[in-house]
């Protein structure tokens, strides 16, 4: 699919949440190579500021929206935000992970996570897939994880949030045909993004050196073109996961985290 026809399809706007760092700038990017003009929205100012100075730099025109999506009637505001612009691709990428023992988690904590990796999805898929069937079409990717659906010990909120979303993403990939909406869930790999840091891991000790942000949005990107409901970027990540039984994955990856923890 040339320039031309994606930007026909999708655009003229397309929506990037979690866009500050990341996977979701790197969206941002590519789409503004795409022809599309972007809004980035996500909490920190500063950085969207300057992300949309750079998007500009391009040739396209874009907007900063500062949101925190992990709080209730978020999704709303974020349209209310993009009222008068035509939004016709959605990327929900906005998540987080904080590894811990489930019962030893503040509950509250454990909740705003699930709100923003879980439900902020949910909200965006109902109000803006609303938007996309009156324009007569349109995009929605979302932000999963991989090993989610299959359960990751020391993340277990976390993991369930993002097999929801993958659920979520498969299922109304073949729901909202009907109504010209194309939906994709993207199952992202390790990702050599800031939550690596926060999880306490070291990229270079780690049995597989994560990919770029950029090299997982692209990969994203035209497996979304492809019309793929699914797209796991990587192909060592995409072997693994088939020959890898997930008991096998789920006790490696609990080992893993385990240790950091214990660090």
């Amino acid at each position: 699919m040339d320039v031309s026809i994606f930007h026909k399809r999708y655009g003229p706007w397309a929506l990037v949440t979690g866009a500050s760092s990341g996977i979701g700038t790197e969206f941002a990017r590519l789409l503004a190579k795409q022809g599309l003009n972007v809004v980035v929205a996500a909490r920190r100012q500063a950085l969207l500021d300057k992300l949309v100075a750079e998007l500009r730099e391009s040739g396209v025109n874009a907007r900063a929206v500062v949101i925190d999506l992990s709080k209730e009637g978020a999704a709303l505001q974020l349209d209310k935000a993009v009222a008068d612009l035509d939004v016709g691709l959605v990327v929900s990428n906005a998540g987080t992970g904080a590894p811990g023992r489930f019962l030893d988690e503040d509950h509250g904590e454990q909740l705003e996570r699930f709100r923003l990796n879980a439900l902020s999805h949910l909200d965006i898929a109902h109000v803006f897939g609303r938007r996309l069937a009156g324009r007569s079409g349109g995009g929605l990717i979302f932000g999963g994880a991989m090993g989610a659906a299959h359960g990751i010990p020391f993340m277990a909120t976390d993991a369930g949030s993002k097999a929801l979303v993958q659920s979520l993403g498969e299922s109304l990939h073949l729901e909202l045909k009907d109504r010209s909406i194309q939906v994709m869930t993207l199952i992202v790999p390790p990702t050599d993004t800031a939550i690596i840091t926060k999880f306490g891991l070291d990229p270079a000790q780690m049995p597989m050196k994560p990919m770029s942000p950029r090299q997982c949005a692209s990969e994203a990107l035209n497996d979304f073109k492809k019309g793929r409901s699914t797209s796991l970027p990587g192909a060592v990540n995409r072997i693994m996961n088939a020959l890898i039984p997930a008991s096998v994955a789920r006790t490696l990856m609990g080992a893993m985290i385990r240790k950091t923890l214990r660090s």
